[in-house]
């Protein structure tokens, strides 16, 4: 299992990132998602909480640009699944689950962001806990590099989690222009025990100039309780 906070603080900047995984003692499911932002507008974001997930919001709206790809719900909760994105397919999701569509199929509408040139993947992760049960499923879609047009879709499902065991997947490989899309498989990384501590490795190991927002939740498997920490670079 690799390090996170090695993983992050080597990347100046892998954009969005989704964490899902599992607490050391095996109690809590654990997931987590942040952004980050090179330009004025995607930095002048905060999360805030809207119901039982989150949603982005301008810090400053008069300085608010183009919404279109920045202002969303990342988090959306549907009974007992989390549904956690870096974009409006939050609801594409939710919305295909409630219909009773798979997690792959209630994408199958969705592709790459149309930001030319870097087509951002939209990578998205379901959390699911039902009856004593955990699982989770993290997916990416993204340009091929060999033809901008065309969308490479890929879904990868954990259904039996392991204690102190997370998935890590992000939009960028690294800083560039354009920004080189995710490649491979989501990383395997370590968990650890307490979202306080989660939660503060996270936001300490992201690049200080670029980061803009965390969202963490701690859910116990067994009750369906949480705990959440929401941290805003812009306070």
């Amino acid at each position: 299992m690799l390090k996170l906070n090695e993983e992050l603080r080597k990347n100046e900047y892998p954009g969005r990132g989704i964490v899902l995984g599992e607490s050391p003692d095996g109690r809590c499911a654990v997931m987590a998602y942040f952004i980050m932002g090179r330009s004025s507008n995607s930095r002048n974001r905060i999360f805030v909480t809207e119901g039982e997930g989150i949603r982005t919001q301008a810090y400053d709206p008069s300085k608010l640009e183009d919404p279109s790809l920045i202002i969303y719900a990342p988090v959306r909760v549907l009974g007992g699944k989390t549904i956690v994105t870096n974009g409006d397919q939050t609801d594409t999701i939710y919305e295909g689950l409630k219909a009773g569509k798979t997690f792959e199929e209630s994408l199958r509408s969705r592709v790459f962001e149309p930001d030319v040139p870097n087509y951002t993947p939209r990578i998205s992760g379901v959390a699911e806990v039902q009856d004593g049960a955990y699982s989770y499923s993290l997916s990416i879609l993204k340009s091929n590099p060999l033809d901008a047009s065309s969308c490479l879709r890929f879904t990868y499902s954990y259904g039996d989690p392991l204690p102190g065991e997370g998935h890590f997947i992000h939009t960028y490989m690294n800083d560039g222009n354009p920004l080189p899309s995710y490649s491979g498989e989501p990383k395997t990384v370590e968990i650890p025990d307490g979202i306080d501590a989660f939660t503060d490795m996270l936001w300490d190991s992201l690049n200080p100039e670029n980061k803009v927002s965390l969202f963490v939740r701690y859910k116990e498997i067994e009750s369906g309780k949480y705990e959440t920490r929401i941290v805003n670079k812009n306070r």
